[in-house]
């Protein structure tokens, strides 16, 4: 980082993005190990990017860290995953108490479900509709799209990017400490 910025002259966005969601079980039936994996990954990971970039930023800067809608409200079979994603908000908050006398803004995204590989795969469509034996993407698509406002299953990776991209420009100049929900409506949804 140091000669990236010897090179560039500064550092004026930092995007800590890092997600592991393995595991799906109940919190005490998940092992020591997947515990301490999401934890490192999810939380530890976006703690080392921010530390390493934090002396190279100055007034007008502007770190991003993305989270989940996990941890905004938590989720069946997800103890590991929800608690270092609402952790990643405990860090930003702190972080954007500390850093906005410097200028700089701290904030969260918080995407739902997004057309990932993350959540187009067999093993979360078969969590999805454990009635069927060999559920599809359209099969995930249906039990996605009944979780939301919107009328779709899950948000493209460019709406995420989209978020991100405002929070790291001047155009929120003065927005720091919030949490960007990203998720058609997921956690909003009655």
């Amino acid at each position: 980082m140091n000669s990236g910025v010897a090179q560039l002259g500064r550092l004026d966005v930092v995007v800590a993005n890092a997600g592991v969601y393995a595991d799906h079980a109940p919190g005490w039936e998940l092992s020591d190990e997947s515990w301490q994996r999401a934890l490192d990954i999810n939380l530890t990971g976006a703690w080392h990017t921010v530390r390493a970039a934090g002396a190279h930023l100055g007034a007008g800067a502007s770190i991003v860290i993305v989270g989940s809608t996990n941890g905004v409200k938590g989720g069946a079979a997800a103890a590991h995953y929800a608690a270092s994603k609402h952790a990643v908000v405990g860090l930003a908050r702190t972080l954007a108490n500390e850093l906005g006398p410097r200028g700089i803004r701290v904030n969260t995204v918080h995407p739902g479900s997004v057309a990932t590989p993350m959540i187009l795969n067999d093993r979360v469509y078969a969590k999805l509709c454990p009635e069927l034996p060999n559920p599809t993407r359209e099969d995930a698509a249906r039990v996605l799209a009944q979780r939301t406002i919107l009328p779709v299953p899950w948000v493209d990776p460019v709406d995420i990017s989209n978020a991100v991209l405002f929070l790291a420009s001047d155009e929120s100049r003065y927005v720091t400490g919030i949490e960007l929900v990203v998720d058609a409506g997921l956690t909003q949804k009655v």
